[in-house]
């Protein structure tokens, strides 16, 4: 199958959905974007726009905002927040595609995903990031080492879906690694995301960048994490990637220090904290809520402190 023979339908026209759109028009995949509203327009009218090295430009992109149960696609990428994943996928239920790759974070399993889709799901995760500032799309692509697209079946076994699924995202450029426990994976980045991201706000404000910057609120995402990372070994899951099991190790000093100096980060400055103002807030604390479930019903005493 040529790259012009592959359907992709990316379910939301976000930062991820719009990058990987991006990525996969550019290697000649037939895409399409299912938006809405205001982003339906801006994309009908518009085209996908881009910064490029601090040049706008714009790639044209088939946008629908309603999908038939038999317009079938090869993959359906879903690119919701996790608090809008199940919304989505009963959009999806009825569609004919047999393929439907979930790209979010999730704290307690698939077993409630696949009561609505079945055996067609995928999970998977993405390895990059941005913001879309003034109908813009700004990337941010980072080193595979620290990043790469990550999928696998649930019970992990390499499946032709699996083989062709990384054929088009090596067309497409985009590093990759196949996960044998998508679980253990989505899992544990669900953790670091609550212990790094819940803290932004307090008292259902969003915190002042000057507050944030503080070692007090450092502090707290250390013990937050380690105390998740616990958590999640007893309940018999793998930490994934490995490398975080290090964290269990290091003093709590320099924890501290690391996240003190990524406090001060553009990226948090610029695109976390506006973000979470409007957006991510319900995502981590839905990830948070599930987390404690997904504890409790393997017998772990939670100790999170939800904001």
């Amino acid at each position: 199958m040529s790259n012009k023979q592959v359907r992709i339908l990316i379910f939301g026209a976000g930062v991820i959905g719009s990058m990987y759109a991006m990525k996969l028009i550019e290697a000649g995949c037939d895409v399409t974007l299912f938006a809405r509203s205001n982003r339906y327009k801006s994309l009908r009218k518009n085209g996908l726009r881009y910064d490029e090295k601090g040049t706008v430009r714009s790639v044209k992109v088939n946008v629908i905002d309603t999908l038939e149960n038999d317009d079938v696609y090869d993959f359906i990428f879903v690119t919701v927040r996790y608090d809008r994943s199940e919304s989505a996928l009963f959009t999806l239920k009825d569609n004919q595609s047999k393929n439907i790759v979930t790209m979010t974070s999730n704290s307690i399993g698939f077993s409630s995903w696949l009561d609505i889709v079945g055996d067609r799901l995928l999970p998977a995760f993405p390895g990059f990031g941005g913001q879309i500032k003034d109908g813009v799309l700004h990337a941010r692509f980072l080193p595979k080492i620290l990043a790469a697209t990550a999928f696998g079946e649930i019970n992990g076994v390499v499946t032709e879906r699996i083989e062709k699924l990384a054929i088009i995202l090596k067309a497409a450029k985009l590093p990759y690694v196949i996960k044998k426990d998508m679980q253990a994976y989505l899992i544990t980045h669900s953790v670091s995301d609550i212990a790094m991201l819940s803290f932004l706000q307090s008292d259902n404000k969003l915190m002042d960048k000057k507050t944030v910057k503080t070692r007090d609120t450092a502090r707290k995402i250390t013990v937050t994490l380690k105390t998740h990372l616990t958590a999640i070994q007893k309940a018999g899951v793998s930490i994934d990637p490995p490398m975080l099991k290090r964290v269990l190790k290091f003093p709590n000093l320099f924890l501290d220090f690391f996240f003190m100096i990524w406090l001060r980060t553009k990226m948090v400055r610029d695109m976390m904290l506006p973000d979470y103002k409007k957006n991510a807030n319900n995502e981590i604390v839905q990830l948070s809520n599930d987390l404690i479930k997904f504890l409790s019903q393997n017998g772990i005493k939670s100790e999170m402190n939800i904001q």
